[in-house]
C-alpha cells in the first residue's frame, strides 16, 4: 500500500498559487538567449492568460479610434514552413498617443515605480496550426510632442527560446515615417511596415513574420547557438524590396527611369535580373511565360526584366538590344529595363544585393515585401508551376483591395 503524505490545505494553496504565478514570470529554465536584452521584456508575462487564441480583440477596440486589423502568418526561419504555437505579445497607445492605465480593465498594467506602463491596450495571440494570427484593435496615435511614427510594439516568445522583440508595426502612410527613419529599421522578423487596405470601414494591415530573421544569436538549426551573432547575407524573404531606377527600354514606361516597386508595389511584382552571363534562349522562354502571366493577372501582377551585363556596356546599344527583343516576342505588358550593372550604385540597384555572375535572379514581392526568391532558375515547366503556385498561394481576401 502506498502511503500518501499529509499535505495541509495551506500547502496545497501555496502550490496552486505558485503554478498560477508562472504566467507572470519569465521562462528562464532551458531557454536559449537570443536577440539581446530590451526594456521591460518581463511585461510580456504580466496578466498573461493561460488560454491564448490565434485571434484577439484588444481593449482598444471599444475605445474611440480607427478600427484596425493586423493579420498574417508566422513562418519558421526557412520562411516557408508555418510555425504554430508562437506567442505574439503586443501593446500600443490609444488614438491620442498615450499609454493609459484603466483599473477596471483586467489586462491593464499599472505604472511601476518609474512610472512606466504598457497601458491597457495590450494582449496576446498564439499562432494556430497554419501559423496564422489576427489582432483587432485601433490605429495608435504618435507620441505627443515627438517625431516617432505611430507604432505597435511586438514581442515574440517561442518554445525553448527567450522572448525577443521584432520591428514594431508601423504604417506606410504615416507622414512621420520619413526616409531617414525607414532606413534605420532593423527588419527584425521581416519588415514591420504595414500597407493598409480598407474593407467595409476596417483598415487591414498584413504582416508575415519570419522567426529569427535578423535576430542576433538565433540558431540556424535545432542545435544551440554558438553565441556568434547572425549576419544578414543579401535581401531576405520578409524584408522590403529596395527601390531602384533602371532605364526602361520597352514596355509601359518606355523611355523613363521609373522605379518598379515605387510605382507598381501595391499588388504582386516579379523582378527578373540577369547579369554577366545571359542565356538568351532561356531568357526568351521566361519572358514569354511572364508576359502570359502579366496578361492573365492584369494589374495585379507587374513584371520587370532587369538586364545588367557589365561586359561591353553602352547605353544606346543596350537599349536597342532590348527593343529588338520586345518586338521579336511581341511583349506588351512586361517591362524590359537595363542598367550598367546589377551592382550599380547610381541607380541603387546594389541595395538588393544581387550576384552578377548568377545566370539569373528572381525577386517576387507582394505589397513591396519579398515573398520568394530564386537563383539560376531555369525556364522549364516545373519552375513555371512553382512560380504560379507562389503567386496563387500568396493571395487572400485582402489581396485585391486598395488603400
Amino acid at each position: 500500500m502506498i502511503s500518501i503524505p499529509n499535505i495541509s490545505l495551506y500547502s496545497l494553496l501555496i502550490l496552486f498559487i505558485g503554478c498560477h504565478d508562472q504566467l507572470n514570470k519569465r521562462e528562464e529554465v532551458n531557454s536559449l538567449e537570443v536577440g539581446g536584452s530590451f526594456e521591460n521584456a518581463e511585461y510580456l508575462y504580466q496578466n498573461m492568460p493561460r488560454d491564448i487564441k490565434s485571434v484577439d480583440t484588444s481593449p482598444g477596440w471599444k475605445e474611440p479610434g480607427i478600427k484596425l486589423l493586423v493579420t498574417g502568418i508566422v513562418y519558421k526561419k526557412d520562411s516557408k514552413t508555418p510555425a504554430p504555437g508562437i506567442i505574439i505579445y503586443y501593446y500600443q497607445t490609444n488614438k491620442d498617443g498615450r499609454y493609459q492605465h484603466k483599473a477596471g480593465e483586467p489586462r491593464s498594467m499599472p505604472p511601476n515605480s518609474k512610472g512606466q506602463t504598457h497601458g491597457n491596450i495590450r494582449g496576446w495571440v498564439k499562432t494556430d496550426s497554419n501559423g496564422s494570427y489576427s489582432i483587432y484593435t485601433i490605429r495608435p496615435g504618435a507620441y505627443p510632442g515627438f517625431d516617432d511614427p505611430a507604432h505597435i510594439h511586438i514581442t515574440i516568445k517561442e518554445p525553448e527560446i527567450n522572448e525577443y522583440y521584432i520591428d514594431d508595426f508601423v504604417f506606410d502612410d504615416d507622414k512621420l515615417l520619413v526616409s531617414a527613419k525607414r532606413s534605420k529599421l532593423e527588419n527584425r522578423g521581416g519588415s514591420g511596415i504595414l500597407r493598409l487596405v480598407s474593407k467595409n470601414g476596417l483598415l487591414v494591415g498584413e504582416r508575415d513574420i519570419i522567426l529569427g530573421l535578423n535576430i542576433p544569436d538565433y540558431p540556424d538549426s535545432n542545435k544551440r547557438s554558438t553565441g556568434k551573432p547572425t549576419r544578414k547575407s543579401g535581401l531576405q524573404i520578409g524584408e522590403k524590396v529596395s527601390s531602384f531606377i533602371p532605364y526602361h527600354a520597352w514596355g509601359p514606361d518606355k523611355g523613363t527611369r521609373t522605379c518598379p516597386v515605387c510605382k507598381y508595389g501595391w499588388f504582386h511584382g516579379i523582378l527578373y535580373f540577369v547579369g554577366n552571363n545571359p542565356d538568351w534562349q532561356d531568357i526568351k522562354k521566361w519572358l514569354l511565360f511572364l508576359e502570359q502571366q502579366s496578361v492573365k493577372r492584369q494589374k495585379y501582377l507587374k513584371v520587370f526584366f532587369v538586364y545588367g551585363n557589365e561586359n561591353n556596356y553602352e547605353n544606346e546599344h543596350r537599349r536597342k538590344e532590348l527593343v529588338q527583343i520586345g518586338k521579336e516576342l511581341n511583349i506588351k505588358n512586361t517591362a524590359l529595363t537595363y542598367l550598367p550593372s546589377i551592382q550599380d550604385k547610381e541607380s541603387e540597384i546594389n541595395l538588393n544585393v544581387l550576384n552578377p555572375e548568377s545566370g539569373n535572379s528572381f525577386l517576387v514581392y507582394k505589397r513591396r515585401k519579398l515573398i520568394g526568391k530564386f537563383e539560376n532558375f531555369r525556364a522549364n515547366k516545373e519552375n513555371f508551376n512553382e512560380m504560379i503556385a507562389l503567386l496563387n498561394n500568396s493571395t487572400n481576401e485582402y489581396f485585391k483591395l486598395n488603400n
